[in-house]
């Protein structure tokens, strides 16, 4: 069986990796012959590839993995174009299986930062029988303290396990979250490409700004500009509800001398329980998008100031609420009673998402929270980004206090924002990435098998979430571009932009 929809993409290998890692093996009951080869179409920019397999023998019939060396020559800047030739016959078939696996390397020009190894091939082949007696010595010494490592590991997980009082690992899905370095072949290997690797390379270097926090004068001035009486506002049922957040369904009734108008609207206040602090974080960060209009930006349109204790900030109405309950209702809910979505669905949410971030990014607005759950959705699959206002109270399990009394989304923060607390254009990528890993499982809840206070750790070592099941290579790479440790090496939102729109064209392609 050959997966031509798979061998159809070309996958970019990015300049600092130098090698490509393949795993093969023969199921067949006959013996299966093979020959190998690799062309390029600029050796001007990389040496000729060299195998670590013969160019021609049999398939293994147990599991192995091959390399195939690219070596830059560092002489000039190109995209170079690879074309992995594999020609298979089983013994006694008559039939021939033809595959061509394409690949797209990133060679760059005396780049000091290159991990591409230039090495000529005779210097491998000589030194051959002195690198095998390296390894051969190394290999019993790494053994060794593999083995006294992994007992002080267990040691201290069982320790950690008996000592910790929160239920995350319990909460741990099925859908799997093996945590992959970036750096290593299984994980390399998932990055793909597009109209052009261009489009990822990021063209500006994102400076760490400060959030866009109001001063207490210029908060109640904004305030005093959309206050509305009580008399406007009806409000129905309850919608969402935690300690001490309540959202609920109501209506905006707007009078003129003759006639009133009727909107739709979502409510949001506090209960009897809510500390004047956490009423003015309610007003502080539901004000943040005040003023935006776009598409896919759902801005604060009232607020009633007349009852201090219980402030209502009105927002325009959306059907299907917040977009990871419906996302999670997709996943559980009956089949028939929610959407069905397509990966088409998707990435067309996900779209809708960038084009909204861009706006913010435009008018110098730094979400610092992008995340499914401030989020909204209607029925026409229509996602508008919200501000964080509650997101803290309704989604406890989506931030955590390390020990400096604030609670933040440590699962969604970029490297620099957790360890430093810097934020910018390229956190919110970072956070965005995590947002479309989350469109992929359907809600699922990002690195639950790892402990918030380890996270910073975790991140800095290079481990990131793992590819979801039934996610396109296509949007995994985005994920891990979007995950890069340097902010700088972030693609913009404007490149993710491009990137998604070919994907999307794609996806209509098939059926």
């Amino acid at each position: 069986m050959v997966n031509t929809y798979a061998l159809g993409f070309e996958v970019v290998v990015p300049n600092e990796i130098p090698d490509l890692h393949f795993t093969w093996q023969s199921l067949s009951r006959h013996k299966v012959k093979y020959s190998i080869a690799v062309l390029v179409n600029k050796t001007e920019a990389l040496r000729d590839p060299q195998l670590n397999i013969p160019s021609q023998g049999l398939v293994p019939e147990e599991q192995k993995v091959f390399q195939v060396l690219l070596p830059c020559t560092g002489k000039q800047s190109e995209e170079v174009d690879i074309r992995i030739q594999i020609n298979v016959t089983a013994e006694n078939q008559p039939n021939n299986t033809f595959l061509t696996l394409k690949r797209r390397k990133i060679c760059l020009k005396d780049d000091s930062h290159n991990g591409t190894m230039l090495m000529d091939p005779s210097a491998m082949v000589a030194s051959t029988n002195s690198f095998y007696i390296s390894v051969g010595c190394a290999s019993g010494l790494i053994v060794i303290m593999t083995v006294a490592a992994t007992t002080c590991y267990i040691r201290s997980q069982k320790a950690r396990r008996n000592n910790s009082k929160g239920d995350s690992m319990r909460g741990a899905s099925s859908q799997g979250q093996t945590f992959l370095r970036v750096d290593t072949p299984n994980n390399a290997s998932t990055v793909g490409s597009y109209s052009s690797f261009r489009h990822l390379t990021p063209s500006s270097v994102n400076v760490p700004v400060q959030m866009n926090n109001l001063r207490a004068s210029e908060l109640t001035e904004q305030i005093s500009e959309i206050d509305i009486e009580r008399k406007k506002i009806v409000l129905h049922e309850k919608i969402q509800e935690g300690t001490f957040g309540q959202i609920y369904r109501g209506v905006l009734i707007e009078f003129d001398s003759e006639t009133s108008m009727k909107q739709n609207t979502f409510v949001k206040t506090v209960s009897d329980q809510a500390s004047k602090d956490q009423i003015s974080l309610l007003l502080a960060e539901g004000m943040k998008l005040y003023g935006t209009n776009h598409k896919n930006v759902l801005p604060i349109i009232a607020v009633c100031m007349d009852d201090v204790q219980h402030p209502l900030l009105v927002y325009p109405f959306m059907n299907q609420g917040n977009l990871k309950i419906f996302l999670q209702k997709c996943k559980f809910s009956v089949e028939g009673h929610c959407h069905t979505l397509l990966t088409q669905d998707l990435v067309g949410m996900a779209i809708q998402i960038v084009q909204g971030m861009i706006y913010l990014h435009k008018k110098k607005i730094i979400h610092g929270d992008l995340a499914t759950r401030n989020c909204v959705v209607d029925d026409r699959l229509l996602v508008k980004i919200t501000d964080n206002a509650l997101s803290r109270d309704l989604f406890p399990n989506d931030y955590h206090c390390l020990g400096d009394n604030e609670n933040r989304p440590v699962k969604w923060l970029a490297l620099e924002s957790l360890l430093k607390k810097e934020f910018s254009t390229a956190s919110d990528v970072w956070s965005f990435g995590v947002t479309l890993w989350e469109l992929m499982t359907l809600g699922h809840q990002p690195y639950v098998e790892i402990d918030p206070f380890e996270m910073g750790a975790s991140l800095r070592d290079g481990y990131r979430l793992s590819q979801p099941i039934n996610c396109p290579d296509e949007l995994y790479t985005l994920m891990a571009f979007s995950w890069a440790a340097a902010s700088e090496k972030r693609p913009s939102f404007s490149q993710l932009l491009v990137c998604f729109q070919d994907f999307y064209n794609a996806l209509g392609l098939y059926v």
